[in-house]
């Protein structure tokens, strides 16, 4: 596997790399060996799997505040999803900036997003499974969003969502509402 800079500070693509045969591959998704190379969380606690039947469904950005705050390495098993994590960290020179990418089960990429980034995907096929292992536990009380069409980020979605939850929907604009800016400085 091959950690692949974006261009937000410590977030990742992760590609992998296969040794192919007649019957197939094999790949490592995961080695906590390399991770630690280059001082990346890898403790996961929870592995999490997410299905939409319909194209255009729309699933974020959440992110939790500390000290419950998650890494997340993000995979489409099915369809394809355009993957898209945003810093939220206030000590970073990517604060507030975004980066997305195509992930879906042709190009097994993945996504690595770190603690303090905010994290959202939307299907681009129906049928599209997407899974994803998670550092921490999900502590409803510390869970927070940024709404996907905030002005503030304009974020280049590929194409317009077509379901989305109320919740999802709501979330209050970054300059009018956001929470928890300052638990977020000094995290990776």
């Amino acid at each position: 596997m091959r950690l692949i800079p974006t261009s937000l500070n410590d977030a990742y693509l992760i590609d992998l790399d296969l040794i192919a045969d007649h019957r197939g591959f094999f790949a490592r998704v995961f080695c906590a060996d390399e991770f630690r190379r280059l001082d990346i969380a890898t403790q996961v606690v929870q592995i999490n799997d997410a299905f939409s039947s319909g194209k255009g469904t729309l699933r974020g950005l959440h992110y939790q505040q500390p000290p419950s705050s998650e890494v997340k390495i993000v995979r489409c098993l099915h369809g394809a999803i355009w993957d898209v994590v945003v810093d939220l960290r206030p000590d970073s020179s990517t604060y507030s900036r975004w980066y997305g990418a195509e992930l879906n089960a042709d190009n097994r990429l993945m996504m690595y997003a770190p603690r303090g980034f905010a994290h959202g995907m939307l299907t681009l096929t129906d049928n599209s499974e997407v899974l994803y292992l998670v550092s921490d536990f999900y502590d409803p009380g510390r869970e927070r969003g940024i709404r996907w069409n905030d002005p503030h980020f304009a974020i280049a979605w590929p194409i317009s969502p077509t379901e989305i939850s109320p919740k999802d929907a709501n979330w209050p604009d970054f300059d009018a509402g956001f929470h928890g800016v300052d638990g977020l400085r000094g995290l990776k």
